[in-house]
């Protein structure tokens, strides 16, 4: 993060997240600015911090048409009949998956899958791990690592009884208003293994 920069542009409102922001750097901008920080692990904290920043920006009706939106298209939303047990990776070397504690972990539960790296927020891990937590699913993400085509094969051949699929990470990581088309990805993801 630029300090100087931020501090160059005398925003009214900084808008943080606990995990993508460093502690002291935030607590630094505080002393200038009004700072909003945000630590999202589940929906219903998505919800409410829509709403917030709605009040704060003074959009509220904007914000509460989204947040409305996004709640009723989440009470829609029909798990996998069949739970799958699932391993969403977010980094390569070293290895890393989302876990417990995150909001990628209530997507993929809404979703209907069970997480095999449910101990630790982002555990690290290594090709033991992966095969004794034996995933149904392999989802590499598009973020915060870019997984690409040529990774399926090297996790393919870590574990060929897993199907193994690239994954918007946006769609499980972005908690604003983002949902909305969260939702429809969501439904095809779904439908896709039903």
């Amino acid at each position: 993060m630029n300090i100087d920069l931020i501090r160059s542009l005398n925003p009214d409102l900084i808008i943080g997240n606990k995990e993508e922001n460093e502690r002291l750097q935030i607590e630094a901008l505080m002393q200038e600015f009004p700072v909003w920080m945000s630590d999202i692990t589940q929906l219903p904290g998505a919800i409410n911090m829509i709403t917030g920043i709605g009040e704060l920006t003074n959009t509220i009706m904007r914000a509460n048409v989204i947040a409305k939106q996004v709640e009723a298209g989440f009470e829609m939303l029909v798990p996998m009949k069949r739970r799958l047990r699932a391993a969403y990776l977010i980094w390569q070397q070293p290895h890393m998956a989302a876990g417990k504690d995150t909001f990628i972990d209530d997507m993929l539960q809404r979703c209907g899958f069970i997480n095999v790296f449910g101990q630790q927020r982002y555990p690290q891990f290594v090709e033991a791990d992966l095969q004794q937590a034996q995933p149904d699913v392999i989802m590499l993400s598009s973020e915060p690592y870019p997984f690409k085509q040529k990774h399926i094969r090297a996790f393919e051949a870590m574990l060929p009884e897993a199907k193994v699929i690239l994954v918007d990470g946006e769609m499980f990581s972005w908690y604003g208003s983002r949902l909305i088309h969260a939702l429809t990805y969501f439904k095809q993801l779904i439908n896709g293994f039903d």
